[in-house]
């Protein structure tokens, strides 16, 4: 198991234009940017999750209404 972390520790240009090519392989060149912006959006939302900051003053808008 430790064999793996030392291994990832280790990844240079090569191992990432592999990586890259494989992407472009498999989901074409047209999908990659949809899939970079999905990916964007979900660490956008885990790290807002993670300091707690939540959307309460529109919860309070959307209590109030009803």
């Amino acid at each position: 198991m430790m064999n793996l972390f030392v291994m990832l520790g280790q990844i240079g240009a090569t191992e990432i234009l592999l990586i890259v090519i494989a992407l472009v392989l498999l989901f074409g060149g047209k999908k990659i940017p949809e899939l970079m912006k999905g990916l964007g959006q979900g660490m956008h939302e885990f790290k807002k999750a993670s300091k707690g900051d939540s959307d309460k003053p529109e919860e309070n808008t959307k209590e109030e209404k009803k």
